[in-house]
């Protein structure tokens, strides 16, 4: 096959999901071919449809790239530092099925576990909030109340004096 013939082959098909689209485009990032299929997604859906955007807004790629790191972001130092307070979702980010190419040393990270019932949270997968670093399940079990949620406030406002 010529280079022209495999470019073609190359072009015709998205690099995530491998269907053949009419419309495709390079991501800004890393020079990709990917659906041009961010006009499809329904905002507020959460929806995980759509390639362009998947790629766009839950990989370390755009990120590496619109801060201008040096380098190929799969070891960007940079880019893991970016997310330190949060590792288990920087190893995410380098790791999904929104890459082209997958981080091959991820951050490690200790699990999660709700303050509440003690059930280990998923940070990608959602379902959680986060209070001044007290973090439960969004699951009306594991609801703040009111007087948790003033004495959660009262102690992080009195560690940040001291």
């Amino acid at each position: 096959m010529t280079k022209a013939t495999i470019e073609k082959i190359t072009k015709s098909r998205c690099g995530l999901c491998g269907n053949a689209r009419k419309k495709l485009t390079k991501t800004a990032c890393c020079g990709n071919w990917i659906c041009d299929d961010e006009g499809n997604y329904v905002i507020f859906s959460y929806a995980r449809n759509c390639c362009s955007r998947n790629h766009r807004r839950f990989t370390l790629c755009p990120h590496h790239h619109e801060e201008k790191h040096k380098g190929d972001w799969t070891t960007c130092k940079e880019c893991v530092a970016d997310f330190s307070n949060t590792p288990e979702m920087c190893a995410w980010y380098g790791t999904n099925g929104y890459n082209f190419k997958k981080m091959p040393k991820p951050p490690a990270f200790k699990p999660t576990y709700c303050s509440k019932c003690d059930k280990r949270i998923v940070l990608p997968d959602g379902g959680y909030s986060d209070l001044c670093g007290v973090i439960r399940h969004d699951t009306e079990a594991c609801d703040i109340t009111e007087e948790e949620r003033k004495k959660i406030i009262a102690d992080y406002k009195s560690k940040e004096h001291n």
